[in-house]
């Protein structure tokens, strides 16, 4: 260990758990400002719940030793867990970095089911989830298990957080179905300032996600950060351009949406590819975003925030052009792409898919039994933010809030 690495992991770190309330403030603005605070609070929450379980157990089964599929009870209420070295840095610190991608991986789902799912049941889902599903393909491709065995690449987890998330947030709009007058009625952003600001504390927390990935201050970390710089630019700019040919004008959910689409697409790749590598990566997975998010709508399917068609589809579309990008010259200790690795690729997506989409679909069920998962519609109709808080994200002037305010007009 050294002062330098050690350092590096702890900013890196803090920067990860920037990136939930970040999330918070992003979706906070694209939701209708009834359900604002309350999709704000479902970001916030994941750091509560899922911290604490990570804590208790989610750690051990992502990281512990144990077989091919799950960690073992070693680190279980993280026994063992100190100040040890663990790589370059103590262990104590790996697990709370790794705890910080646990939390914001939860979080994601949330943006699926914004504006109709209850509070109670959220939660009881995320806290199953962060155990049942993140945490074993946390350590499928991180911890020891078959996935990085077989030499799937995910530096900073496209397949582990993106496609994993994105796939239960599929899961989620289709189990909970739409939102009262779904189709009939335009669901604008309430506060597009809000999803800006979001998208920028995002970038800046996701320079850590990628970058501490590495796990130590060297050129590694260094390649992963400056990935990390451009492809999310490439994406933005490539998202405004299609709008700006199609449209004749670029909006600002717009360029946020490509600029994320740009950040999860190179996730998998951060530490394997050149930045060249990286502008492309991020045109690309702009591109094919922005098609998901037109095509959607076709579907019928109520992905409120578009969890799938930007997280989904860029990360599978990073995860299996990592495949192709990845080089030696970046990371001695990586592959060069190749039809081989490609197809390696492809089967750790695939699996994550089928797994977290199988056992979200059961959690979903399962927790139906318990509690309603779905907000009744007068409070659907009124909002979240009152049904479920007793609040409100922004509180009517008086003037507003007077009944005789109309009559003194």
């Amino acid at each position: 260990m050294n002062g330098a690495d050690i350092g590096w992991m702890i900013l890196a770190t803090g920067m990860v758990l920037l990136m939930t309330p970040a999330l918070a403030f992003f979706y906070g603005g694209l939701v209708r400002s009834k359900n604002a605070l309350n999709t704000m609070m479902m970001s916030f929450a994941s750091l509560a719940v899922v911290g604490v379980l990570w804590a208790l157990a989610g750690y051990t089964f992502a990281f512990a030793p144990g077989n091919a599929v799950i960690g073992g009870l070693d680190y279980l209420f993280l026994r063992g867990v100190d100040l040890q070295a663990k790589g370059a840095i103590p262990h104590l610190l790996f697990m709370c970095y790794q705890g910080t991608f646990a939390v914001i991986t939860a979080a994601l789902v949330s943006g699926a089911i914004v504006e109709r799912m209850r509070f109670s049941a959220y939660l009881v889902f995320i806290a199953l989830w962060s155990l049942v599903v993140y945490a074993p393909v946390a350590h499928w491709v991180w911890g020891g298990g078959w996935l990085g065995t077989l030499g799937t690449l995910d530096f900073a987890g496209g397949t582990v957080v993106h496609v994993n998330a994105a796939v239960a947030a599929l899961v989620a709009a289709l189990v909970l179905g739409p939102r009262r007058d779904h189709g009939r009625q335009a669901f604008l952003p309430h506060n597009v300032p809000l999803v800006l600001l979001g998208t920028g504390l995002l970038w800046f927390g996701w320079l850590g996600f990628n970058g501490g990935s590495a796990l130590a201050a060297n050129g590694l970390a260094a390649a992963a950060f400056t990935n990390t710089f451009f492809a999310p630019a490439a994406a933005a700019a490539a998202w405004a351009l299609i709008e700006l040919l199609l449209h004749g004008k670029v909006s600002g959910v717009g360029l946020a949406s490509g600029a994320v689409a740009g950040m999860v697409a190179i996730t998998p790749a951060a530490g394997y590819v050149t930045p060249l590598s990286a502008l492309l990566l991020g045109a690309l997975a702009a591109a094919a975003s922005f098609a998901a998010v037109r095509y959607r709508p076709r579907l019928g399917l109520d992905d409120s925030l578009d969890v799938f068609a930007v997280h989904g589809v860029a990360a599978t579309l990073g995860a299996l052009l990592t495949g192709v990008l990845a080089t030696k010259a970046v990371n001695p200790d990586a592959a060069d792409g190749s039809l081989a690795l490609l197809g390696v690729q492809a089967i750790g997506v695939a699996v994550t898919f089928l797994w977290s989409g199988l056992l979200s679909w059961v959690l979903f069920k399962l927790v139906g039994l318990v509690t309603p998962l779905r907000a009744d519609e007068q409070d659907e109709w009124t909002g979240l933010d009152m049904a479920d808080a007793g609040e409100r994200a922004y509180v009517a002037s008086e003037t507003e809030s007077s009944p005789h305010a109309a009559g003194a007009s």
